[in-house]
Formats: C-alpha cells, structure tokens, sequence
C-alpha cells in the first residue's frame, strides 16, 4: 500500500504542449488545444491540459532555450508567467485566470517546471516565503542541468529549502493547477556517479504536494528512469518517465518493448511508468529549425504505439496540435474500447518477449486483452497458445479496431501481422 495520496488511481489523460510548441507555447495555443480536447476527447477521458517549459520566459518562440535568459519572477524566487505570452496572468495573477477557464470546460490543467530554484534568484539572493533564509543559502550551485540553464538544485540538508519548496506548491494550488510535471530529477546527470541524487529533492516536493491542501498528479522526468528506484519511485510519484523524450522513430517504438518488459512489475495502484508522450499528428509546429511535420511512423506502427501504451498502462498524453487533425489520427485517440485496456486493464504482463514478436495480457472485468506485435521487418504470423494465457481452452477473440471475430484454431489464435503492425484483442470471460 502506498504511504501517500493516490492522485491518479488510472494512467492519466491529456495534452502536453511540448511536441508541437516546444518552449514557445502560449495562452492562446493552450485554449485552442483545450476547446478541441474538450470538444473531441473529453467524452473519451482525456482531461489533462498541460502547459510544457519556459512558461516564465518572455523571449521563448520555438524548440531553443536561451541560455541565461531573464526569468519572470516574484519576489520570493517563485517564477511566473510571461505576460507577453500569458495576458490573463497580468497583476500578479499567476496562472490563475487560465487554470480556471480550463477548469470551466471540464478539463483539468497542469503545468512543468524544473527542480531546483532560479538562478537569477540565487544571483541576486532573493527572499523566501516562511524562512529566514534566501535564495543563495539554500542553492546547490553544483547541481546543475545538463541541457537548461535555469535552474540550480536545492540543497535539502539547508535550512529553508524545504520551506522553499512548500512555498511552490502553496502558489500551484492558489493557481488552482491539477498536475505537476517536474523536469531534470528523474534521471538527472549533473553527477555520472550517482544518476539519481536528486533523490531528497523528489521527496521534498512529495512532502510539499501532501501539504498544500490540493491534490496533483506528480510526473518526473526525463528518464530513463533508474530501475532500482523503482520502489522509491513509486513511493513518492504518480508517474515517472521510463526514457529520454520519446519521438516518432520505430527505432525508439521498437526499444521501448524492452523497458516496458523490465518496468511492468511496478505499474498500478496509482502507479505508472510513463513511455512518454504520443507523437501523433502534426508536431512541431514551433520549431524554426527543423520545421513542423506530421508524425513519421506508418499507420501500423502508429497503431502499435497505441497498442503497447494501452496494454501496458502507460500514461496517455497527446503531442499533437490539434488544428485540423486528420480522420485516423482521432480514430486513434477516441475508440472507447481500446482505451478501456488502458484505464480498466489489470495485473497487466508479458506473455512472450523475443526479439521480433512480443504478446502481452491484461486482465478486465469481464475479460481478458491480449497484443501481438509484430517487432520484424517483414510480415509475420504470431500466434498465443490458450495456456500462455492461463486458459483452459480459447475459442475466439474479437479485433478492438476492426471488431473482426477471430476464431482459434487447436486453443491457438495465429494471426499474420505485417512489418512493425500489430492486433490488440478482446478474449470475453
């Protein structure tokens, strides 16, 4: 049993605006991606809005950081959002104004940070909310992230440092914010030697989450998630990434069957390894450098993405802007059906794991799920035993995209898959 609040007792659901916007999202962006998840994919649980880094940056417009850029910042080292990017935020507001009217469209709103605290603050010693101490005499300047320079860490054996955290998560939940997606603190790398030693800082802000008065989904990042913390995470996160960001390559698809192999044991029970976010639909749309895009996996591999993320109970968190999108990618996002493995599915496991066939089961209410995946290059026929499964015999099970019945053959379904494609089947009680 878990010693904390179970703020996510199913894999969460939502939008993140990283994929499409990068660093230079907006007010603006955000609502029009909510009206859409309103619209189209609340009615099937997607209910996260998420808004992704540098929302305290003016100068922020795409992909780029800017190193040691000025921050927006109160005067207790706390960031804020830019105004320019954030209006309704002006008068000290904060994301107030724009967590509520999320919250008016029945959705829920979540935001990113980094660990750690400014180090515009820590230069210029700012004040702390509750302690006597300021900016400087809590910071580990020698705690740094490798790829942002915003931040340094904080010094938990500090006087004030825990005091400093709580005084975070006492502004989210005066924001009214639902989820807290903490960046550089999964598996940070300031320390080669012990990849994750910003372990006091993870219980830190668990401490101050349980404090605040207001529950909030705690998702770290980025991964790969060390997989001897496993309890620790479990003990102090609801979701936690399992590697580096995830984008639509089957090179990253295909290695991912490995770490939902080594991390399956952990899922559940307001627990859930985090594969990433769905690169599906057009992405990118921000980035001057290499330009938007549609997602570059094929239809197949896209499915199987699907597939795998379901069955494994992954937390589910759309990439996509969501201007236009095409037919199959919501096809993708709103069958009821597959979605139900996801958020119903227990004591979920692989069957087989092999190099270029994989078969997982989940366990539902009135049934069973049960994916076959195709890892090959070329068309493939991979086929379940009703032993494999537990069952005394198998009789048929039915396609969740297409509806097809499929008839067993000897207690054995063998289904011809082709490259990187597979099926996600229904086996009723």
């Amino acid at each position: 049993m878990l010693n904390r609040k179970m703020n996510a007792p199913t894999p969460p659901m939502g939008w993140n605006s990283w994929d499409c916007y990068g660093a230079g999202v907006t007010e603006q962006a955000l609502l029009k991606n909510a009206a859409f998840v309103r619209d189209h994919l609340l009615p099937h649980g997607w209910r996260y809005i998420v808004c992704d880094i540098q929302w305290y940056e003016p100068t922020a417009v795409d992909t780029q950081y800017h190193p040691f850029a000025d921050l927006c910042m109160d005067p207790y080292s706390r960031l804020q959002p830019a105004v320019n990017r954030f209006p309704s935020s002006a008068g000290g507001k904060g994301f107030a104004p724009l967590a509520q009217t999320i919250h008016q469209m029945g959705l829920l709103f979540g935001i990113h940070i980094l660990r750690g605290i400014p180090r515009q603050a820590v230069h210029q010693n700012t004040a702390l909310l509750h302690t006597e101490s300021r900016a400087r005499d809590i910071a580990a300047s020698y705690s740094v992230c490798p790829w942002n320079t915003d931040m340094y860490g904080v010094d938990m054996s500090k006087d004030g440092a825990q005091a400093y955290y709580d005084s975070l998560f006492d502004l989210y939940a005066s924001w009214g914010v639902d989820f807290v997606k903490v960046d550089d603190i999964c598996n940070t790398e300031f320390k080669p030697s012990d990849p994750y030693s910003a372990k006091r800082e993870i219980e830190a802000i668990r401490h101050a989450i349980d404090r605040c008065g207001r529950p909030m989904v705690l998702s770290l990042s980025p991964g790969p998630a060390p997989l001897e913390q496993g309890f620790h995470l479990s003990a102090n996160a609801d979701m936690w990434r399992l590697t580096g960001d995830f984008w639509d390559d089957w090179t990253k698809l295909d290695d991912m069957f490995e770490r939902c192999a080594r991390w399956y044991p952990f899922s559940g029970g307001g627990c859930w390894p985090d594969c990433d976010m769905l690169p599906l639909g057009r992405l990118c749309v921000s980035d001057r450098h290499s330009g938007e895009r549609f997602c570059r996996l094929t239809k197949d591999e896209q499915r199987t993405m699907m597939n795998l993320w379901c069955i494994f109970r992954s937390p589910l968190m759309l990439g996509a802007e969501t201007g236009n999108m095409d037919a199959f990618t919501l096809s993708l996002l709103t069958n009821d059906e597959v979605l139900r493995v996801n958020q119903q599915g227990a004591d979920q496991r692989p069957v087989r794991h092999e190099s270029k066939e994989v078969v997982w089961q989940s366990v539902l209410p009135d049934g069973m799920a049960v994916a076959l995946f195709n890892r090959s290059d070329e068309k493939r026929v991979v086929s379940v035993r009703a032993d494999e499964l537990g069952l005394a015999s198998l009789r048929q099970a039915r396609d969740l995209w297409s509806g097809e019945v499929i008839p067993a053959v000897e207690n054995t379904l063998a289904i011809s898959l082709p490259p990187h494609g597979s099926i996600l089947l229904f086996l009723k009680k």
